[in-house]
């Protein structure tokens, strides 16, 4: 699959810079999402991501970190995919 340009929003990527644990958090969540492992969905929303990936539709996949949930956010068009806190959508 395509991720495009991998932004990490203010929020998380403040949280990253100052806090290396959560960092390596959120290096583990991206390496699950390659690997089609959608985190903490339901079945439902994991299955709808598994057709996106083959489709060209958007996926959203959540983790569970030391700091709260973050999204990962794959755009439809593959143009980018952002790492953020759900507060920052």
């Amino acid at each position: 699959m395509e991720y495009g340009t991998i932004l990490a929003i203010k929020g998380v990527a403040d949280e990253m810079k100052e806090n290396p644990a959560f960092a390596q958090e959120v290096i583990a969540a991206f390496n699950r999402y390659r690997k089609y492992d959608w985190g903490d969905l339901c079945q439902e929303d994991k299955d709808l991501n598994d057709m996106a990936a083959r489709t060209g539709e958007r996926i959203l996949a959540a983790y569970e970190t030391s700091k709260g949930k973050i999204w990962i956010i794959t755009e439809w068009d593959r143009s980018a995919t952002t790492i953020l806190f759900p507060s920052e959508y």
